[in-house]
């Protein structure tokens, strides 16, 4: 039987020697080394995505191998690929070592300095472990982990300020109302507000996690809230300094016993990066990251998608960048944003509508925001864009939503900023009447100065010729000049008299309002000139 063997080693010279040994083991087929924990994640995922026979039966995960700890790596592919057998490579050989690998699900150990015989031996005992596992579940192929449902969403704010736990929580709820499991965790560790927004009192948070090895449901039962909407709620530990508690291992014990016992897991991770917030957003189905738009909220914006990306947790293409307080009026528009950061643009934009959460959220029930609210509108229709809302259609089989939210889960069906581009139109309508105004009131006067231009220089014209020949000069300037003026101008003050060698015509005409004949005393004056051929009388 072909062994084939997946090694995850960051160190070049190490995964050189390891590949050299690999290569003598009978029936051995190593592929590539892989040199992070992403890159590993991210080769098994492809892998299994193209067919589950591709995956391999061995992983080797190196002690050193970041920047995801190995034994919390360990933890993660045998929830996701159970039957892969995966092999500690450590210098460490003390029994704590060997207990928390084995509890971390790994199938064996080999020391450093790397020896054929022992590397060999624990390969094939992985190898015969995984080909025994894939026949007991019944499949040549192992299946990849994923719970019921279990969607998790980080939502991580540019800066503080920017609504992510508005955010957290209005996509939580819009969750809940279409019928699913649904949990909340506050990871904004030190600041975290979800309890004030929902008026929670609960003295449990996640802090008291943190000690516990086996997140059982009943531990787990213990430290949730249960809202009146339904969904579960971890609370941030009430005392900002026990957030040094909460590690990485926690985030990603407590995010995996969450993500097992519910449909949608939704993280508020604040603004504020560290070991948890991180893991939450390594570990997280979709990564959202709220902005605001001005340069500071995209520059911080930008600075987190740089961090995310050096600290290979998340990169910028997978992350979905959620205007907030949106307005057609701002300069900086969703597509600015997402050529500045690099991160895709959710379609769902958030219009700037504090005025219609301002009541909820000083009495502590950001829950019973209107279904009317443009903002809440635009919040489940991004919900409905992560998929995180089912609406369940058909006769006697359809499961109804609470009455309060049917609404708005509807709303968002039928375009959740449409609400927010009615409230736009209807503010700007009257400024739109009175440019519309000011610019016709232009072209009344730009039109009334070129018809008593026109008017002068035939009136001119025409009193010349009359002086020429003796005639009436004033009579024939004001017959040429009314002439060319429409109706609504023939009030016009029309007057020729000569001016050295030259006939000079003057007319004087009032400019609408609006209207032709409505005149507000307004006028301009037009003047023209003819040569005289003869001396008069």
């Amino acid at each position: 039987m072909t062994i084939r063997i997946l090694p995850a080693v960051g160190d070049a010279d190490a995964a050189r020697a390891l590949t050299t040994l690999l290569s003598q083991i009978a029936d051995a087929e190593p592929a590539p080394p892989v040199q992070d924990s992403t890159a590993l994640l991210d080769t098994l995922a492809r892998l299994a995505g193209e067919s589950l026979d591709e995956l391999p039966e061995v992983v080797l995960v190196h002690e050193r191998i970041g920047p995801v700890p190995a034994l919390d790596l360990i933890r993660d592919l045998v929830m996701r690929f159970p039957a892969v057998g995966v092999v500690l490579i450590t210098a460490d050989t003390t029994t704590g070592v060997l207990t928390a690998a084995m509890d971390s699900g790994a199938r064996g150990i080999v020391t450093l300095p790397l020896a054929y015989d022992a590397l060999a031996e624990r390969v094939q005992a992985a190898a015969a472990w995984s080909s025994g596992m894939r026949r007991h579940l019944g499949s040549a192929t192992p299946e990849p982990y994923a719970g019921p449902g279990g969607t998790v969403v980080a939502v991580t704010g540019a800066k503080g300020g920017v609504g992510a736990t508005v955010t957290a929580v209005q996509l939580a709820l819009a969750a809940r109302a279409s019928g699913r499991t649904v949990a909340l965790v506050d990871l904004d560790l030190q600041s975290g507000d979800i309890a004030s927004y929902l008026d929670v009192q609960f003295r449990r948070s996640v802090a008291d996690l943190a000690g516990i090895t086996d997140i059982n449901p009943r531990v787990l039962q213990d430290a949730l809230y249960t809202h009146d909407s339904g969904m579960g709620i971890l609370l941030a530990p009430a005392e900002g300094e026990r957030g040094e508690e909460v590690t990485d291992r926690v985030a990603r014990q407590v995010l995996g016993a969450l993500r097992s016992r519910h449909d949608v897991v939704i993280v508020d991770c604040g603004s504020q990066m560290n070991s948890a917030t991180a893991a939450a957003v390594e570990v997280a189905d979709q990564a959202l990251l709220l902005v605001t738009p001005d340069v500071v909220a995209v520059r911080a914006a930008k600075r987190m998608v740089r961090l995310w990306d050096r600290l290979q947790i998340r990169k910028a293409e997978e992350t979905l960048t959620v205007v907030n307080r949106h307005s057609r009026a701002t300069e900086i528009q969703p597509s600015l944003v997402e050529r500045v950061t690099g991160t895709r643009m959710a379609r769902a934009a958030v219009p700037a509508a504090y005025k219609e959460l301002q009541s909820v959220v000083d009495a502590g029930r950001l829950q019973d925001l209107d279904a009317r609210s443009t903002v809440k509108q635009a919040l489940w229709a991004l919900a409905g864009e992560l998929g995180l809302v089912t609406v369940h259609e058909g006769g006697g089989g359809r499961r109804r939503k609470p009455s309060s939210d049917r609404g708005a889960i509807g709303l968002w069906r039928k375009g959740g900023d449409r609400g927010a581009v009615t409230l736009e139109f209807a503010g700007m309508f009257p400024l739109v009447l009175v440019v519309m105004a000011l610019l016709w009131e232009c072209v009344l006067y730009g039109y009334t100065y070129s018809l008593v231009g026109n008017a002068a220089d035939e009136a001119a014209r025409a009193a010349t010729a009359a002086y020429a020949v003796r005639g009436d000069v004033a009579g024939a300037c004001r017959a040429a000049g009314a002439a060319h003026l429409p109706d609504a101008w023939k009030g016009a003050d029309i007057t020729c008299a000569p001016a050295g060698p030259v006939m000079r015509a003057t007319v004087t005409a009032d400019v609408p309002l609006f209207f032709p004949g409505v005149n507000p005393g307004w006028s301009v004056d037009g003047s023209a000139g003819a040569a005289l051929e003869v001396n008069g009388p």
